[in-house]
């Protein structure tokens, strides 16, 4: 028998309740070793962070498609686990230090990491309890994480193959360089800002009595990094710049380091540019790298003028002046900028006025850490890389035939782009908590890269032609005398201090986490995923990369489809950032209306890939509809609906059963077609017009005081199928009312998809589309004349439909009871004022004469619809203005819109209100 149901509905009253039970009860594990897999991965996040509202959405799309594959009867499998996020977490643990006045340096390396490891187990959970309140049914009892000893396992074999195979390797290059954090970072993890900067013009004196075709014995050089010029080692103009081509091979002297620069040829210089002459720093401009190799320069002999915080150090020539050493790179531009413009080298701009300024202001493109805040440095230093150009192949293939799908399509071009321009992607960072870099060096220059010490050991040993014991593994290599034997008289091989990228160790996601390298069943049945989720903001830093390790170490995609969902934004369609106070906590909504409705809102708001509007209206109005459903579960208790005992609808023979099982059919059907497109948004509107508008407003409207046996039977089945076809989206209400329904075998997240085994009946779908357009069409007149809705109306039908007579006859205590049309006549209406009403074929005139103020009803709507339409024509005006459209704020545009939108649908509905008055 049914359960009484509480009278309101409360989310915090369900939620953990049933959570709990479905993770004890092993609900979330692969439980059908017969069935076919579904498996997906999710983004791990950070072990430090905490569920934002990009999470929200990311983890409710996956939750609500392994729920879907669960029913329809698939082994499903979400894998879950959280990053050690190398950088973030160390700076977590490094300022919570700071706070003791305690920091990493006065701590061996050793016991550094021991204390991140006392972090994470006191404070890494956060965002795992987190997502256990969104609903996400991942499978907690192969939790993983990136450091787990398996995992790193995993990751020490790859370094160790793909060094093997010539795909690592380690050189000297430029990096983004962090001072804040002194670490590399990829290119992804710099944000580029335009911040106010200038432009300075210095005079470099042309050696040994070289001119130019003009006739100056100096060259113009431009930088917006005056400070740079003291690791200057060429300058460069275009080969086709007549005005220098007598320069090119000369020299000239740097004033301040006196260092002899030769004059290049390079297209890197642009003559249209100021003066088109440039300083080429390769030591420390990404472009100026470039040049400096074309041009012959090793990148081994590029002078490095800057420390790992970005103070200025001695070049490798030794010409930097001492008054410069040890400045920061700031403090440095300002004294170089005083020491030139002191030789008579500054070159100073006039303003509009002309005033002199020693530069011109320019607003420049600065690069910024993600994480440190700081400019990054391009620094040269030597790192490990991958060759991503080699590994990028078998992707981008797997995506043009189409083993790979993209979704949405369009994103295929930007994929195609980022791969097919792949640089050497820099997996060396310069931190303490990792996965640290299996490679020992040798005092003469020889690496041992090996998945353990005794293994590098027996490599150093080989190498040299000694045994293991006359080898020594030395753990401060900074100190060591390089050169001569240790005390014992052994020599030395010391680790590589650096650890991995944290994106490296994920790339190996979607199979480590299955058991690789071992041959596990795990690994053999879920192997390659069936789906990524992930935000198109990770598209290169995490889903390429995935790509590229899956197909080279499994040979095998990681994935069939994968689907790259938009960003969440404000309300005005603003980036949320804490700086703005636009952020939006998925926790306090949750705590507000519930998961189930945070969790249908994102799903409704995301349509392939589009950024998604922040609405907490939106999220109210799907806790309503949860409301909705809830007093629909009590209606039926009330009257003795209970849990249905089949999957396959029951016999039916009364018009309005037929027809609900007719509407069950298709919006299961509307459901698969969705899910299968990865349409979020359309899935969503399928089932909530069916609970909303077929369901609740029609069917238990239409079935209100005639509830026999059969109604009973076929109500109870189909709020079973709404209850399952719902459960992906709102899974804790739809649990609660199918166990209060009566007694169940098994939970409603083991249930089974809608099976019906039947279809649309065809006559009974146009008699109750009929019967629904009827009362339907009386209501809207009822409002828009002001007829007070329990006012009883006769009807009149002159010339009825071969469908007419007998739905008038079949329904017509409906009809009197739902539009209070009663008595109904077929035959001429009386002459006079009345309203017309639509049914089908069937038109209904209904007199109103005695029922309102016809005059005054007519006077109304003609002064509504005259003000209606004079918004509407204003609004049009100003939005085919293409002034308005370029000067105005988005969001006062979109409310323009909106606004006409508005009015021109009231002006339609008074236009429509006059028609029915004649």
């Amino acid at each position: 028998m049914p359960q009484e149901l509480a009278k309101t509905f409360d989310p915090a009253a369900i939620e953990a309740k049933w959570y709990l039970h479905w993770e004890e009860s092993g609900a979330f594990r692969p439980h059908r070793p017969d069935a076919e897999p579904f498996t997906i991965v999710n983004p791990p996040p950070n072990v430090t962070g905490s569920l934002h509202i990009g999470h929200a959405l990311d983890n409710t799309l996956q939750d609500v498609m392994v729920r879907y594959e669960r029913l329809r009867g698939r082994d499903a499998l979400w894998v879950v686990g959280t990053d050690h996020a190398g950088i973030a977490t160390q700076m977590v643990v490094e300022r919570e230090m700071a706070l003791h006045q305690d920091k990493r340096t006065n701590y061996s390396r050793e016991e550094f990491v021991a204390r991140v490891w006392e972090w994470k187990a006191e404070s890494g959970g956060t965002i795992t309890r987190q997502l256990r309140r969104l609903g996400c049914s991942m499978d907690w009892s192969r939790e993983q994480f990136t450091m787990d000893p398996h995992f790193s396992r995993a990751v020490t074999k790859v370094f160790v193959d793909l060094y093997n195979a010539g795909l690592i390797y380690r050189a000297k290059r430029l990096v983004n360089w962090d001072p804040a954090l002194k670490t590399a970072i990829s290119d992804l993890e710099v944000e580029t800002h335009e911040v106010a900067g200038h432009f300075w013009h210095f005079r470099y004196p042309l050696a040994d009595g070289a001119r130019t075709a003009e006739g100056a014995d100096h060259l113009v050089v431009a930088t917006t990094r005056p400070e740079t010029m003291l690791a200057d080692m060429a300058v460069a103009v275009h080969p086709s710049d007549m005005r220098y081509a007598g320069v090119v091979g000369k020299e000239i002297d740097q004033p301040l380091t006196g260092r002899r620069l030769s004059v290049v040829a390079d297209d890197h210089a642009d003559p249209e540019l100021g003066s088109g002459v440039v300083k080429i720093t390769p030591g420390h401009d990404f472009n100026d790298f470039e040049v400096g190799k074309r041009v012959g320069i090793d990148p081994a002999q590029m002078l490095n003028m800057f420390d790992a915080e970005a103070r200025v150090v001695q070049t490798a020539d030794g010409l930097v002046p001492d008054e410069f050493l040890g400045l920061d790179r700031f403090e440095a531009r300002e004294r170089v900028v005083a020491a030139m413009k002191a030789a008579g080298a500054l070159i100073p701009h006039r303003d509009k006025d002309g005033a002199e300024h020693d530069a011109e202001p320019r607003t420049i493109q600065q690069p910024f850490g993600d994480r440190g805040g700081v400019p990054i440095e391009p620094w040269l230093t030597d790192q490990w890389y991958v060759d991503a150009e080699k590994l990028a192949g078998a992707p981008l293939e797997a995506v043009r035939d189409g083993r790979i799908e993209i979704v949405p399509k369009a994103w295929e071009k930007t994929f195609y782009n980022w791969m097919e321009n792949i640089q050497p992607w820099c997996i060396s960072r310069q931190l303490w908590w990792g996965h640290r870099i299996p490679a020992w060096f040798a005092e003469d220059g020889q690496i041992f890269v090996a998945e353990t010490e005794d293994d590098a050991l027996l490599q150093a040993a080989d190498a040299h032609g000694v045994g293991t014991g006359d080898l020594e593994v030395y753990n401060n290599p900074r100190g060591a005398i390089l050169g001569q034997l240790l005390p014992n008289g052994k020599k030395i091989i010391w680790r590589d201090e650096d650890v991995l990228d944290t994106w490296f160790s994920s790339a190996l996601w979607p199979f480590a986490t299955l058991g690789w390298p071992e041959n596990t069943d795990l690994l053999a049945k879920h192997y390659p995923n069936s789906l990524l989720i992930s935000g198109f903001d990770i598209l290169f830093f995490w889903d390429a990369r995935m790509a590229m390790m899956g197909m080279h170490l499994m040979g095998e995609v990681p994935w069939r489809r994968l689907y790259l969902h938009g960003l969440v934004r404000a309300a005005d369609g603003a980036k949320m950032s804490k700086s703005k106070g636009n952020v939006v906590d998925p926790l306090g909504l949750i705590d507000r209306y519930g998961a189930d409705a945070l969790r249908f809102f994102m799903c409704a708001m995301e349509s392939q890939g589009r950024d998604v509007k922040m609405d907490e209206r939106r999220v109210e109005g799907y806790r309503n509809f949860a409301t909705k459903l809830w007093n629909a579960a009590r209606f039926a208790s009330a009257h003795g609906i209970a849990a249905s005992q089949s999957i396959a609808a029951p016999p039916a023979t009364l018009a309005v059963n037929r027809w609900i099982i007719g509407e069950v059919v298709e919006t299961a059907a509307a459901l698969d077609k969705a899910f299968a497109e990865l349409r979020f948004d359309a899935a969503a509107n399928a089932i909530y017009h069916f609970v909303w508008d077929r369901f609740c407003d029609w069917y238990l409207e239409l079935i209100k005081g005639q509830i026999d046996d059969e109604t009973r039977g076929v109500a109870g089945w189909v709020l079973d199928q709404i209850l399952v076809m719902l459960h992906p989206f709102m899974p804790f209400v739809t649990e609660e009312l199918w166990h209060a329904a009566g007694e169940r075998p098994y939970d409603l997240i083991l249930a089974h998809w809608p099976a019906p085994e039947a279809g649309v009946d065809a006559a009974a779908k146009a008699e109750i589309d009929w019967l629904i357009a009827l009362i339907g069409n009386t209501r809207a007149a009822r409002t828009e004349l002001g007829i007070a809705p329990g006012a009883r109306l006769a009807a009149y039908v002159s010339s009825a439909s071969a469908l007419g007579p007998s739905m008038i006859e079949a329904n017509r205590s409906a009809i009197e009871r739902l539009a209070r049309l009663s008595p109904i006549a077929f035959a001429e209406a009386p002459a006079g004022a009345a309203m017309q009403i639509g049914a089908g074929d069937d038109r209904f005139v209904v007199p109103l004469e005695g029922v309102i103020d016809v005059a005054a009803e007519r006077a109304r709507l003609a002064k509504a619809l005259e003000a209606s339409r004079k918004e509407a024509k204003a609004l049009e005006a100003r939005l085919a203005n293409p002034a308005f459209l370029e000067r105005a704020k988005p969001d006062a545009v979109e409310k323009a819109r909106s606004d006409h939108a508005h009015h021109s649908a009231e002006a339609a509905r008074v236009e429509a209100a006059l028609a029915r008055l004649g």
